[in-house]
C-alpha cells in the first residue's frame, strides 16, 4: 500500500525555515528561547529549529526533550531543568491532532513563571478538544476522526509526512 504523502522531505524543509523565521520575527527582543522537543518526532524537529535559528540569527536557543505518554499522559518528564523563570519557552511536537498533548507537556512550565510559552507543530489537526492554538504551524490539514497523520524522522532530518 501506498502511502499518501502530505509533506516531502524538500517541502517541510521550508516549512521548518518559515517558522524559524516567525520565531524570530515574534521574539526579536529576545536574548535566548528555550526549545522543547516532545520526545522522538518533536524532538527531531526541536533540533531542525534550533539548527536553522543558529543559522539567520545569533539568538541563543537551549534545546530540551520532553517525555510522556501520549496516549495516557500523567507524568512529564524534562531532560534538563533550567530555570524556567521570566524565559520564552517554545513547545514543540510534529503533529496537533486534539491538542492533548501540548496540554500535558505545559505542566513542567506552569509551575515556572515563563515570559512566554509558544507552541510549534508540522501538521496541525483540525479537530481539538483541548483549547491548544498552535503559535506556529509548518501545515494544516483537515481530516477525519479516524484519519491519522504520520511524520517521519531519519537522524535530525524530517523526510515527509502522511495521512492514513
Amino acid at each position: 500500500m501506498s502511502k499518501n504523502y502530505i509533506l516531502t522531505a524538500g517541502v517541510a524543509d521550508k516549512k521548518l525555515r518559515r517558522m524559524a523565521y516567525e520565531i524570530l520575527e515574534n521574539n526579536a527582543d529576545e536574548p535566548s528561547l528555550i526549545l522543547a522537543g516532545i520526545r522522538e518526532s518533536g524532538s527531531v524537529i526541536a533540533r531542525c529549529i534550533q539548527k536553522i535559528l543558529s543559522e539567520i540569527s545569533e539568538i541563543k536557543t537551549e534545546l530540551i526533550t520532553v517525555s510522556l505518554d501520549k496516549k495516557k499522559p500523567g507524568t512529564v518528564e524534562l531532560s534538563q531543568h533550567p530555570d524556567f523563570n521570566n524565559q520564552v519557552v517554545i513547545l514543540i511536537d510534529d503533529v496537533a491532532n486534539s491538542g492533548k498533548t501540548l496540554t500535558y507537556a505545559l505542566k513542567p512550565f506552569i509551575e515556572f513563571h515563563p515570559k512566554k510559552i509558544q507552541t510549534l507543530v508540522l501538521v496541525e489537526r483540525s479537530h481539538k478538544t483541548f483549547p491548544v492554538q498552535p503559535d506556529y504551524v509548518g501545515q494544516s490539514v483537515a481530516t477525519t476522526l479516524q484519519e491519522h497523520i504520520f511524520v517521519e524522522v531519519e537522524g535530525d532530518s524530517v523526510t515527509g509526512a502522511y495521512l492514513e
